[in-house]
């Protein structure tokens, strides 16, 4: 196989493995609660990552941490998984996933947004123009096509969902400063993220003990959300001639996953999901563009 034709096959790994992730949180939270299922994934994301680090020798890189980079992986971690993953669940709990998952994946445009008081860039009337139509695809999504009657059908589910994109990327602006290898930078991530939800457990927490069902969907959430599809996306940038080709098929995501909404969960797909959706990706590409 060659390396063009691998970077593809990586790369479609990582799409249908991130297509299921809406549906893995929407079942999971039929048997666990918040707190528990992001305690079991991220500790199974840690886990791999870990295995990953030992596998390729990078394990010495963490005797040599500074308490500047310790400081710096906290920060981050707190970010991304902890605080990310429980408004994001927060809004699953709350929502259907067809509208909890184009929702947050309003995050490029929230980039865009963020990049003007933290990295001091300009906006362009043509980015302008694009997220206003990535918007009209929140609203019309968040309204379930009732655009003139000013209704949201769960305002607070809604905010939730943005907040989680908004939370992604300004994780990814600070982390995108963070030069260090990225499978250390993530293992940290993941496990300051599991001590931050371990704490919060302990203290907040009085949910009932998790199911084996519960358990099990919080696993596949750790491995295929959190942990193996994102070295499998970075494996097809690394492998690719150039990534265009590659990162375009991400835009893919938000429609599959509305097709395996539609069969595992067994939610009826709204017209006005497909609408708003077609609006957010079409303002994605175009500030993209």
């Amino acid at each position: 196989m060659g390396t063009q034709r691998r970077a593809y096959f990586y790369a479609i790994a990582a799409v249908l493995l991130w297509s299921t992730v809406a549906s893995a949180f929407k079942i999971s939270l039929r048997h666990i609660q918040v707190l528990p299922l992001l305690f079991c994934a991220s500790l199974t994301s840690t886990a791999v990552l870990f295995c990953i680090l030992s596998a390729g020798r990078k394990l010495n890189s963490l005797k040599i941490l500074t308490r500047r980079e310790c400081l710096n992986s906290a920060l981050l971690g707190f970010l991304n998984p902890f605080l990310y993953y429980i408004v994001l669940f927060n809004a699953y709990s709350r929502l259907p996933a067809q509208t909890a998952q184009p929702l947050n994946f309003t995050w490029p445009i929230m980039l865009v947004l963020l990049s003007v008081p933290l990295l001091h860039q300009r906006i362009k009337f043509t980015s302008i123009f694009a997220i206003l139509i990535s918007f009209a695809g929140v609203y019309v999504i968040a309204t379930r096509g009732d655009v003139l009657g000013f209704r949201f059908t769960d305002t607070p589910g809604v905010l939730l969902a943005l907040g989680s994109s908004l939370i992604w990327a300004l994780f990814w602006i600070y982390n995108l400063r963070d030069t260090r290898d990225e499978i250390l930078k993530l293992f940290l991530n993941f496990a300051f993220g599991s001590l931050f939800t371990l704490v919060s457990l302990v203290l907040f927490s009085d949910a009932p003990a998790p199911n084996f069902k519960g358990i099990l969907g919080s696993v596949y959430v750790g491995l295929f959300e959190m942990g193996i599809t994102f070295l499998f996306w970075m494996r097809a940038l690394r492998l690719s001639k150039t990534t265009a080709p590659v990162a375009n098929l991400i835009y893919l995501v938000p429609f599959i996953s509305v097709v395996i909404i539609h069969f595992a969960v067994g939610e009826e797909i709204f017209l006005s999901t497909l609408i708003g959706l077609a609006l957010i990706v079409t303002g994605i590409v175009l500030q993209k563009l």
